[in-house]
């Protein structure tokens, strides 16, 4: 199945690619093609182990998985492109960003640390099952799907501690760092550490919220938009 969830039938216009938390399937950017209307074809990466692709295995490693993104970019959007990263979402679209043969215009990294603070997910330590449990006691969530939550979470956790610091080789294209004031798992001072794996030009920036203000705040929308270049059919 593929690794690409358009929201909106593909037209001559920008693409924001948008990669989840987590634990998360990218179905929680379904709402942001109604915010962004016309603007971009918003497209969601889905990883395997979740939401429409449950039965799959997870990833073999956080490699793999950032050499299928690309390839399935690759065969499957040759336009101005945004990427957008939540949390571990950002940092796999960091390597995205950078193995993509033609560069994106902007990488936009949300609620993500660094690559060299990689024994983490987003303030969550990869060591032991407690430490993910307690990732999901503030969330409302039923036995069964706190259950689920769990396993794609540990997927994940396991997943992201393959990762291998590239040593702050730069990106081709813009960055910008995103956080919420209120992100206790992301505090606002970690976005300036994405400033050594900047290229071109780096952009940091604080909303209000927490750990999911893009999800949960409209400015966060209406921010990415102002990224997008502009498209003209020919």
């Amino acid at each position: 199945m593929s690794w690409l969830m358009p929201f909106a039938p593909s037209r001559a216009r920008p693409v924001l690619v948008c990669l989840p938390q987590a634990g998360s399937g990218c179905g929680v950017f379904r709402s942001w093609q109604d915010a962004l209307g016309d603007t971009a074809t918003v497209v969601g990466v889905q990883l395997p182990g979740r939401e429409n692709r449950f039965a799959e295995p997870p990833p073999e490693s956080f490699a793999h998985a950032v050499d299928e993104i690309v390839t399935a970019l690759v065969n499957a959007v040759g336009r101005p492109t945004v990427l957008f990263g939540h949390s571990l979402g950002g940092l796999i679209g960091y390597e995205v960003a950078r193995a993509l043969p033609t560069p994106p215009d902007a990488l936009v990294v949300a609620a993500s640390q660094p690559p060299h603070r990689n024994g983490k997910i987003a303030g969550i330590a990869l060591d032991t099952d407690e430490d993910l449990e307690a990732a999901l006691a503030a969330k409302e969530l039923d036995e069964d799907l706190r259950e689920l939550a769990f396993t794609v979470l540990r997927q994940d956790a396991d997943m992201a501690a393959t990762y291998e610091s590239p040593s702050g080789a730069p990106l081709p294209c813009d960055l910008h760092a995103w956080g919420g004031e209120a992100d206790e798992r992301v505090p606002a001072g970690d976005l300036d550490g994405w400033r050594d794996y900047a290229g071109p030009a780096f952009h940091s920036r604080v909303f209000a919220g927490g750990h999911d203000f893009c999800l949960e705040k409209p400015e966060a929308a209406a921010a990415v938009r102002a990224l997008l270049p502009t498209w003209q059919e020919v």
